[in-house]
């Protein structure tokens, strides 16, 4: 039996806060794993000041109920397929989302909640030896002490790695974000045992700044990370509209979003009332002015371009089902999600040429994320004529895990059910 010490900090301290994120969600998919396993043992727990403290087992099972599909307290997805669907001439207004701030300071009440169920749910215990420490969320990995108060009490160390982006591309995130990663990376190379990264290009990442820094490079598993159910079958209820695009993702810099808004304003002069719609899903994130300026001012981006930051599952993936193609046109990306789940619903996928996008966006057309040339080109071409749809790959949780659970010396998930239809197994 393995016992599994398993970190929720990211899930306790973000209960409330909205749909969940990408590294969320990775969270919840690996406690339900976890917990359906019958050679583990599990033990929630979270850290605070570099100290691991256990939690009742509740805790973590009134965490796992938490549905992806079903988190998003406002859907968005009414007013959006009305908009869609409707003629252009109708005079219907592009939607904005809600200005929020960052978490920690516009939610403080959310993660201020967070803490007092960890102390409510506080349970100590010993650890027991040979126990494996599970952080697959980043988070808390930068407190001083904690990998090294794990190991002294005999813990194997598992992390995950999503990506380098602070440390390869320190522009495109916030102050200090990048000695934040550095101290998470160092302590992880320092202390862990295994490293499980979700591509080869994050873990070709990881190799070179070891190397750089003159640090060891513990055992790796590159292993892609899985999709929602809502992406692996044709959704129901997709849109019959008139040409529109989608993009997905926090709107951050590293997006590239005020390059695709220029292009927009220019299919806009040049195609007039012809010209395709495009939608931006996700919440604003920071150093965003730019992209809010188009957003808020440009005539042509105001009228063609939605913005809406609440979709459950289902509805995304009608959303992406029924767009002419989604578009990716980040300068760097760890995995790329809203890609991989394009790929799997077989819409066409116009991306950016980055070594993550040629690994794992196969079949999607990559252009160099500056040439705005070829992406008006690929866009034009794209609206003029309707998506002929080519499933991709489609990266599953249970050929993640398998992956995952050879790693640490278990024998992976044989039940012919979760690994039907996967071209990976």
């Amino acid at each position: 039996m393995l016992e599994v010490l398993f970190d929720v900090t990211r899930l306790l301290l973000r209960g409330g806060t909205g749909a969940p994120t990408g590294i969320d969600r990775v969270t919840l998919a690996y406690g339900r794993w976890l917990r359906s396993r019958d050679d583990i043992r599990l033990t929630p727990v979270w850290s605070l000041g570099g100290r691991p403290a256990t939690l009742a087992e509740h805790c973590l099972d009134t965490l796992l109920r938490v549905s992806p599909s079903e988190s998003v307290a406002r859907d968005d997805w009414p007013r959006l397929a009305a908009a869609l669907t409707a003629p252009p001439t109708s005079g219907t207004q592009t939607l904005r989302t809600r200005p929020s701030g960052w978490p920690p300071l516009g939610n403080a009440g959310d993660y201020l909640g967070g803490c007092l169920r960890a102390l409510a749910g506080w349970r100590p215990k010993p650890q027991p030896k040979g126990a494996v420490y599970l952080n697959v969320s980043h988070f808390g990995l930068e407190q001083p002490g904690l990998l090294p108060r794990l190991t002294a009490r005999g813990a194997r160390c598992v992390v995950m790695i999503h990506d380098l982006i602070p440390i390869t591309h320190p522009e495109f995130c916030g102050p200090g974000a990048a000695g934040w990663h550095r101290r998470r990376l160092e302590a992880t190379l320092a202390h862990a045992d295994l490293v499980i990264t979700n591509s080869e290009t994050t873990a070709e990442d990881l190799r070179r700044f070891a190397e750089a820094e003159g640090l060891r490079l513990p055992s790796l598993c590159v292993s892609p990370l899985g999709l929602e159910p809502e992406f692996l079958r044709p959704p129901d209820g997709v849109l019959k509209a008139r040409p529109y695009f989608v993009v997905v993702g926090t709107i951050e810099p590293r997006k590239n979003l005020t390059f695709l808004l220029t292009l927009w304003r220019r299919l806009a002069e040049h195609l007039g009332e012809y010209c395709p719609t495009l939608v931006l899903v996700g919440r604003r994130g920071w150093e965003n002015e730019s992209v809010i300026d188009h957003l808020q001012r440009s005539p042509q981006v105001r009228r063609w371009v939605h913005e809406v930051g609440n979709l459950n599952d289902e509805n995304l993936a009608r959303l992406i089902a029924g767009a002419h193609a989604l578009l990716a046109p980040s300068f760097t990306e760890g995995f790329d999600l809203p890609a991989a789940e394009a790929r799997a619903l077989g819409t066409p996928v116009i991306a950016s040429d980055i070594p993550v996008h040629r690994e794992l966006a196969l079949g999607a057309q990559l252009i160099d994320p500056l040439d705005g040339r070829a992406w008006l080109a690929a866009l034009v071409a794209a609206a003029a004529q309707p998506p002929s749809p080519s499933i991709g790959p489609r990266f599953t949780w249970p050929v993640h895990f398998d992956r995952v659970a050879r790693a640490l010396n278990l024998e992976p998930d044989e039940r012919p059910e979760q690994r039907r239809g996967n071209p990976q197994s």
